[in-house]
C-alpha cells in the first residue's frame, strides 16, 4: 500500500458499478474490471446458486437470460427465487461490491478501511441501512454514505468551479434513470433542498426506445431478446453522439444501421421528461429558474445533444455537462471529508442581518410599555382605607405577555442562527439544530417573563397571584406549544430555509406596532380624566385604538394586501365598536389567538407542507423544508 491511507469510493449504480481509490497525495486510481473502467451491476444466478458478476455473468446470460438480474440495487426480502433457484437477496446485491473490495485490496496492497458509498439523495433511512448491510455482507468496513448530488457538487469545487456560499445549483443525473436535485451551498457543505427521481426518464428508457425502432416493437415484450441486445444498443447510443451512423450487431439477427435521426426520435420524449423534472424540482425547492446559478448534468446520457436544448427551452438556464460525467459522483465521494488544505477555502459565512434586531427590539419595548401603562393606570378600589380589588386592563396585561414571548422567540432564533454561522461544524443540519435550541430557550425565557409580570403585579397590588397568572400564561400557551413544535421541525431539517431561520420566524412587525398602539389608546380612553371638553376626544381615541387592534389582528393572520383590506374593514369596525372595560380582555386574547394562528400558518405552509409555485397539475415530491425567496413578513 502507498504511504498513507487510501480511500475507496464506490458508486453502485442501477446499470454499472464504478470504484475509485483516492490517495493522500490527491491522486486517484479508477479500478477496472475485465479490462473495462466499470463493472456491470447486473448479476447472474447459476443453477447451483452461485452469483456471478461482470463478463462472466454477461456470457452466461446469453444462454439463460432469465437468470440475469439486470438491476439488483434495491431492498428485497431475505429469499430471492431466480428460475427455480433460491438465493440470499443480500448475497445478490453484495456480489458486485465484493468484487470491488477484492480489486481494491489488490491495487492498494492491503485492506482499505475508509470506504464511501454513493447513494441517491432521495433514499430514506430504510434503504441506507439496507445498503450498509450489503456492504457488511460484501466484506467492506462500515461505509460512509455520500449523497450523489452532494458528491458531484464537491467534485465541482475540487475541479475549480466557483460556487459562492448561498448559491443554488441543480445536479441532474441521467443514468439508467433520472434524478434531479437542487442544492444550496452552505457554510459547512451542500444542503439538499429538493430531489425528484423518475426511473423511466433515463438511459434505459432511451435504449429500449432505440431498440424498438431498430428491431421492432416486439423486442420489449421478449425479455431474452432484449437482454441479449441491450449491450449492442447501448453501445450504439453512445457512438451516435459522435458519429452520424453506426452498425449495430444483434444476436440471431442481421446487423442494422442506426443513425442520429433514430436516436433523436428515441431520446426526444425521454429528455423532454428530464427537462420537466428539472422544472418541477426547482419549484419543489420553492425557487425559480432565475435563482439557480447553473444546472450541471452527469450520468451516461449527459452528452446527448438534445438534452441541453430541452432544458434550455424549458427553464431558460444553460446546461453544463460535468467533466467525466459518468465518474463525477464517485470521484466527489472519494474527496468528501478529505483533509486537503488547498481545497478548504475560508469563506465569510452569512449571518442574520442587523435589521433582524428590530424583530427583537420592537416587541420587547412594546411589552415593557404595555406592562408599565397597565400597572400605573390601574384603579384601586377600597373601603375604609383597605384595598379589596383592582380594576386592571387584563387585555393589556395579556398583550404585554404576548409581546414578551415574541421578543424572546425572535432573539432565540437570531442568536441560534448567528452562533451556527459564526462557528459552523460539518453537517447539513447545524443551523437548524442550533436554532431549535434557541427557540426552546426562548420559550422558557418568554414564559418566565410572563410569569414574572404576574408575580410582580400581584405583589404590587397586594392581590392573589392566581388571576394574574391565568391572564399572563393561558393566552400564550398555544404560541409556546407551536414554538416548541417549530423547534422540533428545525432540528430535523435537511436544509436551511431561503433567507435563514431568522427571516422565516421573524414576527410581523407591522402587526406588533399596530396592536400595541391600539391597546395603548384603548387603555388611555378607559383611564383618562374625563373632563367635559375632553369626552369626545377620549372616546375617539378609544375607538381608534379598537380599530388599530382589529387591523393588527388581520396583519398577523394574512399577508397579501388585498386580503388585509378585505378582512380589516369589518373586523376593525367590530373591535372599535366593542371597546369598553369588559371587552378589553377579549381584545387582548384575540390578538394572542391571531399570533398563534400566524405560527400555525408558518409551520404548515413554509415547513411541513410547502406549496411550491408550480403549474397546475404538477405534484412534486420534495425533501421537506423551505421558504420562497422574498417570503418575509
Amino acid at each position: 500500500m502507498r504511504e498513507g491511507e487510501a480511500r475507496l469510493s464506490i458508486d453502485c449504480g442501477t446499470a454499472t458499478t464504478k470504484a475509485v481509490l483516492a490517495w493522500p497525495d490527491g491522486s486517484s486510481t479508477s479500478l477496472s474490471f475485465d479490462a473495462a473502467p466499470h463493472l456491470p451491476s447486473a448479476v447472474y444466478v447459476s443453477p447451483s446458486g452461485e452469483v456471478w458478476t461482470g463478463q462472466q455473468a454477461r456470457q452466461a446470460a446469453v444462454e439463460e437470460p432469465g437468470r440475469l438480474i439486470p438491476s439488483p440495487r434495491r431492498p428485497a426480502d431475505d429469499g430471492l427465487t431466480v428460475e427455480g433457484t433460491t438465493v440470499d437477496a443480500l448475497e445478490v446485491v453484495a456480489a458486485p461490491l465484493r468484487r470491488v473490495a477484492v480489486e481494491a485490496e489488490r491495487v492498494a496492497g492491503g485492506p482499505v478501511r475508509d470506504v464511501r458509498l454513493v447513494v441517491p439523495a432521495g433514499w430514506g433511512p430504510r434503504r441506507r441501512t439496507w445498503l450498509r448491510q450489503v456492504a457488511h455482507r460484501a466484506g467492506l468496513p462500515q461505509p460512509r454514505l455520500v449523497e450523489a448530488p452532494v458528491a458531484v457538487a464537491g467534485h465541482l469545487l475540487a475541479t475549480g468551479v466557483q460556487l459562492p456560499v448561498g448559491s443554488f445549483i441543480v445536479v441532474c443525473d441521467v443514468g439508467a434513470g433520472a434524478e434531479v436535485t437542487v442544492l444550496r451551498r452552505g457554510p459547512s457543505g451542500f444542503e439538499v433542498l429538493a430531489t425528484l427521481a423518475d426511473p423511466a426518464a433515463g438511459g434505459t428508457a432511451i435504449d429500449e426506445a432505440l431498440a424498438a425502432i431498430l428491431i421492432g416493437g416486439d423486442v420489449l415484450g421478449d425479455g431474452a431478446v432484449w437482454s441479449a441486445s441491450a449491450e449492442s444498443v447501448r453501445a450504439a447510443k453512445e457512438a451516435l453522439t459522435a458519429h452520424p451512423a453506426v452498425t449495430v450487431p444483434l444476436p440471431d439477427r442481421p446487423p442494422v444501421v442506426a443513425n442520429s435521426a433514430m436516436l433523436e426520435q428515441a431520446a426526444g420524449p425521454v429528455l423532454q421528461r428530464v427537462a420537466q423534472l428539472i422544472q418541477e424540482t426547482i419549484s419543489a425547492a420553492e425557487l425559480t429558474a432565475a435563482d439557480v446559478a447553473s444546472i450541471y448534468c452527469v450520468g451516461g446520457s449527459a452528452h446527448l445533444p438534445q438534452l441541453a436544448q430541452a432544458i434550455a427551452a424549458r427553464t431558460g438556464v444553460t446546461l453544463t455537462v460535468v467533466a467525466e460525467p459518468a465518474s463525477a459522483g464517485v470521484l466527489g465521494a472519494a474527496d468528501a471529508g478529505a483533509a486537503n488544505p488547498s481545497s478548504a477555502d475560508v469563506v465569510e459565512v452569512e449571518v442574520p442581518p442587523v435589521r433582524r434586531a428590530v424583530a427583537i427590539a420592537i416587541p420587547g419595548f412594546a411589552s415593557l410599555a404595555l406592562i408599565w401603562q397597565c400597572l400605573t393606570t390601574a384603579e384601586r378600589h377600597s373601603t375604609l382605607g383597605v384595598y379589596f380589588w383592582v380594576d386592571l386592563n387584563w387585555g393589556e396585561f395579556t398583550l404585554a405577555a404576548v409581546m414578551a414571548l415574541l421578543a424572546c422567540l425572535a432573539a432565540g432564533t437570531v442568536l441560534g442562527s448567528l452562533i451556527a454561522a459564526r462557528s459552523p461544524t460539518p453537517g447539513t443540519r447545524t443551523e437548524g439544530g442550533r436554532v431549535s435550541i434557541g427557540i426552546l430557550a426562548a420559550v422558557s425565557l418568554g414564559t418566565a417573563i410572563a410569569g414574572l409580570y404576574a408575580v410582580v403585579a400581584s405583589q404590587y397590588f397586594g392581590q392573589p397571584v392566581g388571576r394574574f397568572l391565568s391572564w399572563a400564561l393561558w393566552p400564550i400557551a398555544p404560541i409556546a406549544v407551536l414554538a416548541v413544535a417549530m423547534a422540533v421541525v428545525a432540528a430535523r431539517q435537511w436544509r436551511v430555509p431561503h433567507g435563514g431561520w431568522s427571516a422565516l420566524l421573524a414576527a410581523p412587525i407591522g402587526s406588533v406596532v399596530t396592536a400595541t398602539l391600539g391597546m395603548g389608546l384603548v387603555q388611555y380612553s378607559l383611564t383618562a380624566e374625563r373632563w367635559p371638553d375632553m369626552l369626545l376626544w377620549i372616546d375617539v381615541a378609544g375607538r381608534v385604538g379598537g380599530l388599530l387592534l382589529g387591523v393588527g389582528v388581520v396583519m398577523a393572520l394574512v399577508a397579501p394586501l388585498m386580503f388585509r383590506l378585505i378582512l380589516a374593514a369589518p373586523l376593525a369596525v367590530i373591535t372599535a365598536a366593542i371597546v369598553n372595560d369588559q371587552a378589553a380582555g377579549i381584545l387582548g386574547v384575540t390578538y394572542a389567538v391571531a399570533v398563534a394562528v400566524w405560527w400555525v400558518t408558518r409551520l404548515w405552509t413554509r415547513i411541513i407542507r410547502p406549496a411550491p409555485p408550480s403549474p397546475a397539475g404538477q405534484s412534486p415530491v420534495m425533501v421537506p423544508g423551505g421558504m420562497p425567496p422574498g417570503g418575509g413578513v
